[in-house]
């Protein structure tokens, strides 16, 4: 099977039209109450790999109708004027994806240019999910 665009080349022109940040960059931005963390990931990867403190997560393939006001799934941590939206996943390919997405929609938003995968290596928090009985 051959495909007209690959994933790949997807995720490319994503990140030519939207903000990327630097993982060292989101660790100075943590805590600042204007600064809202979106974790795309599985709930699985938070549960093994942990998650940035004060993190929202919205799953993947929910996203586009939680942040949709007229969707009967929307979240109203979406609606807040002024917040600095920055979604991110493991690597940065989903979140660059979601990113470009939101942005057509109208939503402003950036993502973690290299995802989760870099966090600890940079000093950055992480929490872990209180274990189930």
């Amino acid at each position: 099977m051959t495909l007209k665009l690959s994933s790949a080349e997807m995720v490319a022109a994503a990140r030519q039209r939207i903000t990327e940040i630097e993982t060292p960059d989101l660790i100075a931005m943590l805590g600042h109450p204007d600064v809202v963390v979106v974790d795309l990931r599985d709930i699985r990867e938070r549960m093994r790999s942990g998650f940035i403190p004060g993190s929202f997560h919205a799953p993947r393939g929910m996203i586009e109708f939680w942040i949709d006001p007229d969707s009967p799934y929307y979240k109203d941590i979406f609606g807040q004027n002024g917040k600095t939206y920055v979604f991110h996943c493991a690597s940065g390919w989903r979140s660059a994806l979601t990113t470009a997405t939101l942005q057509d929609m109208g939503f402003k938003a950036a993502h973690l240019k290299e995802g989760f995968s870099t966090w600890e290596k940079y000093g950055g928090p992480v929490e872990f999910p209180a274990q189930r009985d």
